[in-house]
């Protein structure tokens, strides 16, 4: 019945301040007023305050600012690349999970979000914090179509939606640190992780991890001075179903881009727009040789359309390939 819990939550979210009859919802969607009924109860159990009057119908007041899947599913346009979301209270990762439905065959545009996860992670294995009712744990199923070769620059394709996501539904002006975080202030906000499952010149799938620090009011100590949210940094609670709904909408808008060239070209602009570090002094970290800790000082000048870093080093200008090296700020972390 999750289906016919969205479809009350649309059209009465499209009503407004009006009333909507039980008759109209009946004939709406198709099914009987006991069913309506039942629905409705449902979502008053979910925290939804629905109100209803003798002869005038239903009227829906507030939402709770908890994740549910009906409600999101409600409020993505028809055309979305997103056709259904699963919603876990817990989940070790929304990486693995959406690894599992598509080796089971799910289409492309499953979400899996989770209020809380237990094992997530980053970029080279790294633990990613993920508490409860604060920030937003997503993955979005994707079958690109694509070569191997250009799985990367699906993560930023994903950045640029983060951030074009984040700009639409709240006052702050975040930016990308190549190639798979979102800074806001210096610290970091958002963390995403692609992973793939291919042959050797196609990919059976892609899923794209985004973990965004929303509504944190504070971060363990060895986060102190690292990370941010956008709590912290704009001093206003944000809904975090409205930021979901925005994120997916603006990844729906570059990846069409993405697909239409197979690279960056026609994104180019955008994202090094957004870069933290362009024309700015960085340190590329190219790992340890012999024990010691390789590496080289230059100019970040921005992206070419394979989605590979381009640093000045020594008046020569060097394709820093994701995945390879590590890339930092030379005065702190952008």
């Amino acid at each position: 019945m999750t289906g016919v819990k969205k479809e009350i939550l649309r059209v009465l979210r499209e009503a407004g301040e009006e009333f909507v009859s039980g008759q109209r919802l009946c004939q709406e969607l198709g099914v009987t007023r006991q069913a309506i009924w039942k629905n409705i109860g449902k979502l008053r159990e979910n925290g939804y305050q629905i109100e209803s009057v003798p002869n005038k119908g239903y009227r829906l007041r507030s939402v709770p600012d908890r994740l549910y899947a009906p409600d999101l599913e409600s409020r993505l346009p028809e055309d979305s690349i997103c056709h259904r979301v699963e919603y876990h209270d817990i989940l070790d990762s929304t990486n693995t999970r959406a690894k599992q439905l598509a080796e089971q065959g799910e289409p492309e545009g499953t979400l899996v979000v989770a209020e809380q996860q237990l094992a997530g992670k980053g970029r080279r294995g790294r633990r990613w914090s993920s508490r409860p009712g604060e920030g937003i744990w997503m993955t979005l199923l994707l079958r690109p179509g694509l070569k191997p070769a250009q799985a990367s620059g699906i993560t930023l394709v994903a950045a640029l939606a983060v951030v074009g996501g984040i700009r639409r539904v709240c006052p702050a002006e975040p930016l990308i640190k190549w190639p798979n975080d979102i800074v806001l202030q210096g610290k970091k906000l958002c963390g995403i992780l692609t992973e793939m499952s291919s042959e050797m010149d196609f990919i059976h799938y892609a899923v794209v991890g985004i973990g965004i620090n929303v509504n944190h009011t504070d971060f363990p100590e060895e986060l102190e001075g690292k990370a941010t949210s956008l709590r912290i940094e704009t001093g206003k609670e944000i809904g975090r179903q409205e930021l979901i709904i925005a994120v997916i909408t603006e990844f729906q808008r570059y990846y069409q881009r993405y697909l239409e060239r197979g690279d960056l070209s026609g994104l180019l602009e955008e994202y090094n727009r957004y870069l933290a570090n362009r024309e700015q002094p960085v340190t590329v970290y190219y790992g340890m040789t012999e024990d010691e800790n390789v590496t080289r000082q230059g100019i970040a000048k921005g992206i070419d359309a394979a989605g590979a870093l381009l640093v000045e080093i020594d008046g020569v200008c060097e394709r820093i390939v994701s995945g390879e090296v590590s890339v930092r700020g030379i005065y702190g972390y952008v």
